[in-house]
């Protein structure tokens, strides 16, 4: 496997889109820099089981750091020549954010802004970051497209987020640094997060407990695949974004810019109804879940659904791995991993 970079730096690296990244990247003759600070906000023996499948490979290095400290970052920059950066190291999560702000503005904020000061000053030639289906907020025309203004996030998670790609533009027009965000849409699949709805949904069904379903079942989600993610990102890490000729001050579209700056979405372009998708996981278990209905909680949104156009127009590929598919993965995975017949 080829790729066009040879010395990449992934932030985030024992994360659940991180790990996979890393994995993916180390079948090809890449030198590869993860850093992680192992946060505990879930189980980071998770993280390190993560890292140990990758670990002994030769041309990974990792390194135990938190991007908000500057020095840190600093000396990573300078003792490295990375071609490429993806930043996919957050503090995640939307209901989490209500009780933690502070945690947000460390890791998505003052953390963005080390990356992309690092990336300035040691003349990175394409940073690639995670940005978020969350930014579209309040929107309610489908499907999401990067054409639609997306000012008003219903989160502070999101709103970091949205701040991500400003901060980003920003540095491409001041400084000429190649720039390209992805705004991921509900990822799933094997080594997932254990906050994320079908890792707490498998779980709970296993032990028999009940599940909190939210808005009464009748939330959209487009559910992305761990794999089609992963694919996405590799083939946008080696296509740099250039700047649009046909862009205009006077009628600005925020899908694209007159300078080397770029937003994609990543997203199976096919929402699907929660209820439909604990039916899946009640079927690949061969158990009926206990449901317990609840209203929309604060920050959520009560659909998502990616237009990914662009995506298929520029890289030539869109995400379409079925639920089916994705969640008899996870759920082959999750048993090997908790040891459960």
């Amino acid at each position: 496997m080829e790729f066009e970079f040879k010395n990449a730096l992934v932030t985030g690296a024992a994360g659940f889109i991180g790990f996979h990244l890393c994995q993916q990247l180390l079948k090809g003759d890449v030198q590869i820099t993860g850093i992680d600070n192992l946060s505990p906000y879930y189980d980071v023996g998770l993280k390190k089981d993560r890292l140990n499948n990758i670990l002994s490979a030769p041309n990974f290095k990792f390194i135990k750091m938190d991007m908000a400290d500057r020095s840190d970052m600093q000396d990573l920059f300078d003792n490295n020549q990375f071609d490429v950066v993806v930043n996919l190291a957050a503090q995640a999560g939307v209901r989490y954010s209500i009780e933690n702000p502070y945690a947000y503005v460390d890791a998505n904020l003052v953390g963005f802004v080390n990356i992309l000061e690092g990336c300035r000053h040691s003349g990175v030639k394409h940073l690639v970051f995670a940005s978020s289906s969350s930014v579209y907020g309040a929107n309610t025309k489908m499907p999401f497209s990067i054409h639609h203004n997306v000012d008003h996030p219903v989160s502070l998670y999101a709103a970091t987020k949205k701040a991500n790609e400003l901060l980003a533009h920003s540095y491409g027009h001041l400084y000429g640094l190649c720039c390209t965000g992805l705004r991921f849409f509900t990822v799933y699949g094997p080594w997932g997060r254990p906050d994320m709805a079908l890792f707490l949904f498998t779980k709970a069904i296993l032990e028999d407990k009940p599940i909190k379903v939210f808005n009464h079942g009748k939330m959209q989600r487009d559910f992305t695949y761990i794999d089609d993610i992963i694919e996405g990102v590799i083939r946008v890490m080696g296509r740099l974004p250039e700047p649009d000729p046909a862009w205009r001050g006077d009628k600005p579209d925020p899908g694209t810019s007159y300078v080397p700056y770029k937003i994609y979405n990543i997203g199976n372009n096919n929402p699907v109804e929660l209820i439909e998708f604990i039916e899946v996981i009640e079927k690949t278990l061969k158990r009926e879940a206990n449901k317990e209905y609840l209203d929309l909680q604060p920050g959520d949104v009560p659909a998502t659904y990616a237009d990914v156009d662009d995506l298929m127009a520029d890289v030539g590929f869109k995400p379409q791995t079925p639920i089916t598919t994705g969640i008899q993965q996870f759920v082959e995975w999750y048993k090997l991993y908790y040891d459960i017949n």
